[in-house]
């Protein structure tokens, strides 16, 4: 008998609801003055059935495709061709500025060395450079 009551009281909410939602046609359509007023938008959207077969079959796959396809196509191609030719410039033109400030502080770094070690080595007893001494 208690199973019974426990079935009965599961299945009585869900018959409720059935009886509520079967007078409900569907949740998305509204009645009234804004769906004539979108009928013109969806018959540019959506197609009679039949068009909507032909479609696919107008050409086939191998077929060659319009002119106007095919420009469209090679436009794609191009701006994706150009967009890839200015973002490898533009990582191209990093890389040299980067290289040649590495080569500047390299250069710098090379110059004091040397500076420095010329004035530890001088002693004072000759010209610092060998090309300035005079020919005995």
């Amino acid at each position: 008998m208690a199973g019974t009551h426990t079935v009965l009281l599961t299945l009585l909410p869900t018959v409720l609801i059935l009886i509520v939602l079967a007078g409900v046609e569907s949740a998305a359509v509204k009645d009234g003055k804004d769906s004539e007023a979108k009928a013109g938008a969806s018959k540019q959207v959506f197609m009679p059935a039949s068009d909507a077969s032909n479609f696919f079959k107008r050409r086939g796959r191998r077929s060659p495709g319009t002119y106007e396809e095919y420009y469209a196509e090679q436009r794609l191609k191009m701006a994706a061709n150009e967009r890839r030719r200015e973002h490898l410039e533009e990582q191209h033109d990093e890389h040299e500025n980067y290289l040649e400030e590495e080569r500047d502080e390299q250069y710098e770094r090379t110059r004091e060395r040397n500076e420095q070690w010329r004035e530890f080595h001088y002693d004072g007893q000759y010209p610092r450079y060998p090309h300035h001494r005079r020919y005995v």
